[in-house]
């Protein structure tokens, strides 16, 4: 248990001090759009991991849960550096630059969210997993609803 901490705690630095450097790195456009892209790629798969679960279409391990929901929690600090300014495209709609209090705002709910799913996994307990997976997800529609095209 108390290497699982370490390693969570490590990983979450790592994510911190990347997101800090990646900012900086987006020499086009496009980069910043293929990043933000891979990172909401890696969170989505992970998230339907425990979506699985949480259907009842893969038996509840909580040691899975609980990894998957670490990377979500962790991922969900990156793509925000990809929606600087002059990185309009992508899936994004022109409302996360016209909106940016809602975009900002949104983001920090999802961040917010995901945090609290990752406390509710590394618990073990399953109805608490199911109920922050719930308010993760309306995080997430949230912000695709006014944010992101459809289609």
């Amino acid at each position: 248990m108390k290497l699982r901490l370490i390693a969570i705690s490590t990983l979450v630095a790592a994510t911190a001090l990347t997101a800090t450097i990646v900012n900086a790195q987006f020499a086009k456009p496009d980069a910043a759009i293929k990043y933000r892209k891979a990172a909401f790629t890696v969170m989505g798969t992970h998230f339907g991991r425990i979506g699985a679960v949480v259907k009842g279409e893969v038996p509840f391990n909580k040691e899975d849960v609980a990894k998957n929901a670490a990377i979500v929690a962790s991922m969900s600090h990156l793509p925000w550096q990809g929606f600087g300014p002059g990185t309009e495209g992508g899936d994004a709609l022109p409302s996360v630059w016209s909106e940016t209090a809602k975009f900002t705002s949104n983001s920090e709910k999802l961040t917010a969210a995901t945090a609290a799913l990752n406390t509710a996994a590394q618990s073990g307990d399953l109805d608490a997993v199911k109920k922050a997976f719930g308010a993760a997800g309306q995080a997430c529609k949230a912000c695709h609803d006014d944010f992101k095209k459809k289609g």
